[in-house]
């Protein structure tokens, strides 16, 4: 058997936490070391593969292309690994396990989960990660978090309780916003950075915003998850429309700026329980997750604001999908 050449392992993690988290500290924080631990396994990385893997200052570092495209491909084989690990029997109380989309969970949920850990602390919480079907009793899965349009079929093996409205808007790099001045026409004339598991992401937006057609795209990218997406944006690679809570974080840092402001989108972001009822656990959950979305800010420009008859209180009220 040919003996494998790989890079350093404990770089490639560090790496690949960096690249998810799009921030050194939250890498930090993750791996249980410090912020210099993590800049030197990067470093030590990129001296490794003789490759540059991030650019731009201190404070706001990002990925270049190559290191998106190396970040892209350790994620997915990280999941595979922790997927196959042995793990002995789980003691002491059974966590609640939380389905979310994964950009959601590291954008919005994760920086708020210490407010529901420190308010119900006997109340262990798991986050999986997924964006496709589940099921509740197979998958192991108390509640979920998912984004539901209007237009998506109804079923009714589920309840689902909205909790926060969608805005959505374009959102590119400061550097390439400076680039002369930012209109509709500007920024279609762009490269568009889309996702695989959004990519009607652009001509929802157009939509919502009242034009009618979308223009074909000079040049597009596609990236495997909305972090990966926003990464490229924010390395200059292009314009991606991004939800709200997805961008606020790298918005209020300057990782990204929204020249366009924010659009309010038809779909809404829903905590999904079982129809047959939920567990006292996911309930205190599902309601936590009600009052946080209704303390997110709204976005300071928005293009569109929510209807008289489409109320955050009215449609708050669990409904079956």
């Amino acid at each position: 058997m040919a003996r494998r050449t790989l890079p350093p392992l404990n770089a490639l993690r560090a790496f690949e936490a960096f690249g998810r988290h799009g921030r050194m500290t939250l890498a930090a924080d993750e791996l249980c070391v410090t912020h210099g631990a993590v800049s030197r396994q990067i470093r030590q990385l990129e001296e490794h593969l003789g490759v540059a893997l991030t650019e731009g200052p201190r404070t706001r570092l990002r990925m270049t292309e190559a290191g998106l495209k190396l970040a892209q491909a350790l994620s997915p084989a990280f999941d595979q690994i922790e997927a196959a690990t042995p793990r002995p029997a789980e003691a002491g109380p059974r966590p609640l396990v939380v389905s979310c989309l994964p950009t959601f969970a590291m954008k919005w949920l994760i920086p708020r989960l210490p407010r529901f850990q420190a308010a119900h602390p006997h109340i262990p919480v798991r986050v999986a990660e997924s964006n496709g079907p589940f099921d509740f009793k197979a998958d192991g899965i108390d509640l979920a978090v998912r984004m539901r349009r209007p237009e998506d079929p109804v079923t009714y093996d589920s309840i689902a309780t909205p909790f926060m409205d969608h805005f959505h808007g374009p959102v590119l790099s400061p550097e390439l916003a400076a680039s002369g001045p930012m209109t509709l026409d500007s920024l279609l004339d762009m490269p568009r950075l889309l996702t695989r598991t959004y990519p009607q992401s652009w001509s929802d937006w157009i939509r919502d915003i009242g034009v009618e057609t979308l223009p074909p795209a000079v040049r597009e990218q596609e990236f495997d998850h909305f972090f990966y997406m926003l990464e490229a944006a924010a390395a200059g690679l292009g314009v991606a429309v991004a939800p709200w809570a997805f961008a606020q974080r790298d918005l209020a840092s300057g990782r990204l700026v929204a020249p366009l402001g924010f659009a309010f989108g038809k779909a809404r972001i829903v905590a999904v329980t079982p129809p047959d009822g939920c567990t006292p656990q996911a309930a205190l959950f599902r309601d936590w997750l009600v009052a946080e979305g209704a303390s997110t800010p709204l976005p300071p420009e928005a293009l569109a604001s929510r209807a008289a008859d489409a109320s955050f209180a009215s449609r708050s009220a669990p409904r079956a999908l």
